[in-house]
């Protein structure tokens, strides 16, 4: 049977941006639509990318800054991703609650929706998707929380409001911010407090070290054979997680060539293997499975993606690299990933 892949979009506007003062209009043009000075290089670029491979993305939307902005920003973001025949599906960055005004949850506080009682996550929960659903959303099947910042009531709080399925796992955040109560081997689908779990894959890096599979942690050849592995391994579900911002620098001033190959790398080993299968939470009926083996860890090919890395933060933080040589390393990694 072929293996699911959802290719995740966390969609959210910046809390700094608009910390800073920027209006509605620009938060949405850096955070949405990733405009700079080299073009545009957010979601409608992505979507663009994905359809040229026959592929569909999940969008998970996060609807909370409709609380400052007004509920029409959320709208923007959501009819366009459903008008291209993509998914929306519910995200949340309880960060926002700081800065509602006249409303009925405005007294709570909290960075991640973990920090919250059950009964309070419920409530929260409940009136991100009624947001998201007066923006033009259908009734969202999955949820994935802002910074993977979930615990166990999370889930029993969705499993409260019928929402089928939860990607806020990821094992490669257990030291951080995911509290959810699973092994770091959670199967790619499992059954956990009347939720389904679809956590975030991972391959191994280096022995003994894990690495999620996110657009930008990863180099072209490691997602590569991640998507590989997890079709020679039957796994029932492969998540890849990315951000509509994703594909710029870390100013958001230009695009990342680097990411942005890798994307590009990433939809064509998709669309050309036989025994991978697109796919979002709606039409979604994934079968449980054993705890798979994950890619097992190749040092060459974490070495590659070390220099690459490097050569990412000094192109795009520091400045300083010649435009020659980023050039010639990111036409390297792109052979090496085909």
């Amino acid at each position: 049977m072929a293996t699911k892949v959802q290719y995740t979009v966390d969609t959210e506007l910046s809390l700094q941006l608009f910390q800073e003062g920027a209006s509605a209009q620009e938060n949405f043009d850096s955070s949405i639509a990733g405009k700079c000075r080299d073009g545009e290089f957010g979601i409608f670029y992505q979507m663009d990318q994905l359809e040229a491979a026959g592929l569909t993305g999940v969008f998970f939307v996060d609807p909370m800054p409709a609380l400052v902005y007004g509920p029409g920003v959320i709208a923007r973001i959501v009819q366009p991703i459903l008008d291209r025949g993509h998914e929306v599906q519910l995200h949340i960055h309880t960060e926002w609650l700081e800065f509602a005004r006249e409303h009925e949850h405005a007294h709570l506080r909290g960075r991640n929706i973990a920090d919250f009682s059950l009964d309070d996550q419920i409530r929260l929960l409940d009136q991100a998707r009624a947001l998201l659903m007066i923006a033009g959303a259908p009734r969202p099947t999955a949820f994935r929380a802002g910074n993977f910042g979930a615990n166990d009531d999370t889930l029993r709080a969705l499993s409260a409001l019928g929402v089928r399925y939860d990607s806020s796992f990821n094992p490669a955040f257990m030291a951080g911010e995911c509290d959810i109560d699973l092994p770091q081997h959670t199967p790619p689908f499992a059954e956990h407090l009347g939720v389904g779990i679809i956590p975030v894959s991972f391959i191994e890096d280096r022995p003994g070290s894990i690495r999620a599979v996110q657009l930008c942690a990863l180099s072209a050849w490691e997602m590569r054979d991640a998507l590989a592995h997890a079709a020679d391994e039957a796994w029932p579900c492969f998540t890849i997680v990315s951000h509509s911002f994703e594909l710029l620098s870390r100013d958001r001033s230009r695009a990342n060539a680097i990411v942005v190959r890798r994307f590009q790398a990433m939809c064509r080993n998709i669309a050309e293997h036989n025994r991978l299968e697109p796919m979002g939470f709606v039409a979604l009926t994934p079968r449980t499975s054993r705890s798979l083996t994950k890619l097992p860890a190749n040092l060459v090919r974490t070495a590659l993606r070390y220099g690459e890395q490097a050569v990412s933060r000094i192109r795009y933080e520091a400045g300083i690299l010649s435009t020659f040589f980023i050039n010639e390393f990111v036409a390297f990694e792109s052979v090496v990933a085909i």
